[in-house]
């Protein structure tokens, strides 16, 4: 069997530059690509394709040619602009079989103001968002983002209306022109719950603790995992509920999640849902006594899947792939 993983920053090279504003999801895109690539080929018989610095002017092409000859193809690629869309209707139009989510799917959880109101119809805890501009009579702090972003780019924490023209100056600096959303702060512990997802259900893996930056901007810096059983048994239940809540979702999806000081999970908040591979597969994958690419690509295919065994002690992992074992790690 032959696997096409398809990474977007490595195969177009966006921020391959080491000053690029965009650099730290172009070491993430590659981690993550790597540890899916090597995984793939450790299964008797299974081999994988990638694609590095195609041309623009050729880029399509040569992703449906290689779709063409893989037997599957797994997308990994941000959401915003429509990039991950994108690929995923080349890749779809070839005779390869995506392992992936529908587009109506994409479209929906690429949208975070549509899918914040999605999930508030449905009952799914998250905060109040808006698509309009900061003001000084907000019930500060807010956080301000894209609308459609990856990887924390031009999102801001603005604790108090003094701050305003600082990310409205950042913004400017960074050359963000897209759509932005306006969303209530909620306070807590940044977490995440990854699934894999197929025809016959979905299956959560660790819940995992996420490093954020401090400086106000929210960047990825890693996390760790496994959590508080009493903690993963309330993220594990709210993302459930926000993974079933979407149609059409397959293959690996995370789901980021805030979880509150309330011990009965009231003030437990879903945030984002990341319809592709996410860094934290590196930290998971790290402590799985299982094969994360062939377990993804078993439930994607709608075969049984394996059981999920877990090593002992636990992990740090870093946004860039590197892991630092916590405990004893086997």
């Amino acid at each position: 069997m032959r696997v096409f993983v398809y990474e977007y920053l490595t195969a177009v090279g966006v921020g391959r530059d080491p000053a690029d504003l965009l650099h730290p999801m172009y070491r993430e895109g590659r981690a993550m690509r790597d540890a899916l690539v090597e995984d793939i080929r450790r299964v008797p018989g299974w081999e994988a394709e990638v694609l590095v610095l195609a041309p623009v002017e050729d880029h399509d092409a040569q992703v449906l040619r290689i779709a063409e000859r893989c037997d599957y193809t797994i997308v990994i690629a941000p959401e915003m602009a429509g990039r991950l869309e994108h690929i995923c209707c080349v890749v779809r139009s070839s005779a390869g079989r995506l392992l992936g989510p529908t587009q109506e799917a994409i479209r929906l959880t690429s949208d975070k103001l549509a899918l914040a109101s999605y999930w508030r119809e449905r009952g799914v805890p998250t905060p109040a968002t808006t698509d309009r501009e900061p003001r000084g009579c907000e019930a500060f702090p807010v956080v301000w983002k894209p609308r459609d972003g990856a990887g924390s780019t031009a999102t801001f924490l603005i604790p108090s209306a003094l701050h305003i023209p600082w990310a409205r100056g950042q913004l400017h600096d960074e050359g963000h022109t897209g759509s932005m959303i306006l969303q209530e702060f909620v306070p807590g512990r940044a977490a995440s719950v990854a699934f894999l997802c197929g025809p016959k259900g979905f299956y959560p893996l660790l819940p995992a603790f996420q490093t954020l930056s401090e400086d106000g901007r929210f960047h990825y810096c890693g996390g760790t995992l496994p959590i508080p059983p009493d903690l993963a048994r309330r993220a594990i239940r709210l993302a459930s509920r926000a993974v079933e809540s979407v149609p059409g979702l397959m293959g690996y999806v995370g789901v980021d999640l805030v979880l509150g000081d309330a011990t009965d999970g009231s003030r437990d908040f879903a945030i984002e849902l990341n319809p592709r591979l996410t860094t934290s597969s590196i930290g998971i994958r790290a402590v799985a006594d299982f094969n994360m690419a062939e377990a993804l690509i078993r439930i994607a295919t709608g075969l049984a899947p394996p059981k999920f065994q877990w090593r002992s002690g636990g992990v740090q992992f870093e946004a860039d792939g590197r892991v630092v074992a916590i405990g004893s790690v086997s």
